[in-house]
């Protein structure tokens, strides 16, 4: 029998060639001071940024600028962040980006009406962020699905830790999602986020010990299935607009609260690659891709290898007379062809000068203070240090 679960989602998001048309009329709800998140020079070399003034200079919004934006979010970044919401009265914060541009967006919104004026305050109180500045996304790329979910992500150098915290007070007031400006993003890029796509089903419920509704199950099949068809169109043919609208669509959905109604998320790979992250500052997609095939392997046996083998049935396409173990190993294998090979992405921890030395320290960090992963098949610090050697 599948858990109770409320279910809500205020994002609104406008979708499509014409979504920024609607920015300023949004936007202006909010107030007429807002800050602007983003990173490196993309936006403003493809065109994006002058578009965004261009549209908001439509209600005499005032606009200050926040450049500060990296892969992997620093706290100390988001505390300046913060100090200029509060400096300049800001009313409302508008992530421009990928993943991480939104996901700072969200932490300085949420440390603008705050007591303290270190973000890290936050993801160690552990509690729910309620109250935050109004959020506006602007994804640049089909990735984390930040744009619609209540959570970001964020990374302390200090401590080499990366997570983060969630509540409704950071799910985004309205996402503008245009698939054309997804474009200029490289293949490796486009390849990472299709992988991270991907894994927001997979790591958080359709590998799950929990009963699932049937709907959500198939849903889950057809959003796998998307990803697996128009992730390589995508990175062959930069500009298909329906492959960048597919995948862009996908990636909101992944995370947005529907497809985990009654499901717990224990993200075991999650938890691992945040380690990887937090201590080699890798790309997060990609290091989700070196470790979720070696995870599946490492965990299949005679349990898991049903749901295992639906995903070869369902996604993949593999012939349902075949015995399940055998299309759960076909799951694993069609997983790595596509991330490896189809995708172009490098195989193994090694390929990043990446050795064994801190695998143990990791471990024991990925498992955290119950010295457990929770999930589909539940992971000790020894499971751990066996799958990240796998990698190598």
């Amino acid at each position: 029998m599948m858990n109770d679960f409320s279910f809500q989602n205020t994002t609104k998001v406008h979708f499509g060639k014409e979504a920024l048309s609607k920015l300023s009329s949004e936007v202006i709800k909010a107030g007429h001071r807002v800050l602007l998140v983003y990173g490196g020079s993309s936006i403003k070399r493809f065109g994006l940024y002058d578009r965004i003034i261009s549209e908001l200079k439509k209600e005499d919004i005032e606009i200050f600028d926040y450049d500060l934006v990296k892969p992997n979010p620093r706290h100390t970044d988001i505390n300046i962040g913060g100090r200029m919401c509060r400096d300049n009265q800001i009313d409302a914060v508008i992530g421009i980006g990928g993943g991480s541009a939104i996901d700072s967006a969200k932490a300085i919104a949420a440390l603008a009406k705050a007591d303290t004026d270190n973000c890290w305050d936050l993801v160690t109180a552990k509690k729910p962020i309620i109250d935050a500045l109004p959020i506006y996304a602007v994804p640049t790329m089909a990735s984390t699905g930040s744009e619609m979910d209540a959570s970001c992500v964020i990374s302390n150098l200090e401590t080499e830790e990366k997570t983060g915290f969630n509540g409704p007070g950071v799910r985004p007031t309205c996402s503008f999602e245009d698939p054309t400006t997804t474009y200029s993003v490289p293949a490796y890029q486009t390849a990472c986020g299709a992988v991270d796509i991907m894994s927001h089903t997979m790591d958080t419920k359709y590998f799950s010990r929990d009963d699932k509704m049937d709907m959500l199950y198939r849903m889950m099949d057809e959003h796998l299935r998307t990803v697996v068809k128009w992730a390589p169109v995508a990175v062959r043919e930069p500009e298909n607009y329906d492959a960048r609208a597919n995948l862009m669509w996908a990636a909101a959905w992944a995370l947005n609260s529907f497809m985990t109604c009654g499901v717990r998320q224990l993200p075991s790979v999650h938890a691992m690659e945040h380690e990887l992250s937090a201590v080699y500052d890798i790309t997060h997609g990609h290091g989700i891709a070196v470790l979720t095939p070696r995870w599946m392997r490492y965990i299949l046996n005679e349990e898991t290898a049903p749901q295992l083998a639906r995903m070869a049935y369902e996604v993949y396409d593999i012939d349902r007379e075949t015995p399940v173990m055998e299309a759960a190993e076909k799951t694993i294998e069609c997983t790595e062809k596509l991330f490896f090979e189809t995708l172009g992405l490098k195989s193994r921890l090694s390929d990043f000068n990446i050795d064994d030395s801190r695998f143990e320290e990791m471990a024991k960090n990925a498992c955290g203070k119950n010295g457990v992963i929770y999930g589909f098949v539940h992971l000790t610090p020894e499971d751990v240090v066996n799958i990240y050697r796998m990698c190598l």
